[in-house]
């Protein structure tokens, strides 16, 4: 089983290698890139506004939803009175909706 010094020593070099790639390929992906921005005319100005946008994930909330959150009150079926479901053996009932 190898040991901790030797994972060390074999992610320093992975690491080494990883950038030089990097530095070696620099040049030519940035060409790409410029080549593939002329050709559909995107500018810097577009990548900018692109970024700078907020990122939507998710679904988005209700504003319902976002009301009930924000403002920490029940839904209206809090609360609610429904018909018992269970009957115990001393003639408890309840519901079996917890709390």
């Amino acid at each position: 089983m190898s040991n901790l010094i030797e994972i060390q020593t074999q992610i320093q070099k992975l690491q080494k290698q990883a950038s030089e790639i990097k530095a070696r390929e620099f040049d030519t992906t940035v060409r790409d890139i410029m080549a593939k921005m002329e050709a559909f005319g995107i500018s810097i100005k577009d990548i900018q506004a692109a970024s700078s946008k907020p990122k939507g994930r998710g679904r988005p909330a209700s504003n319902a939803k976002a009301v009930i959150a924000k403002s920490g009150a029940k839904r209206k079926t809090a609360g609610t009175v429904v018909a018992a479901k269970y009957k115990g053996p001393s003639s408890e009932t309840w519901s079996g909706r917890g709390l």
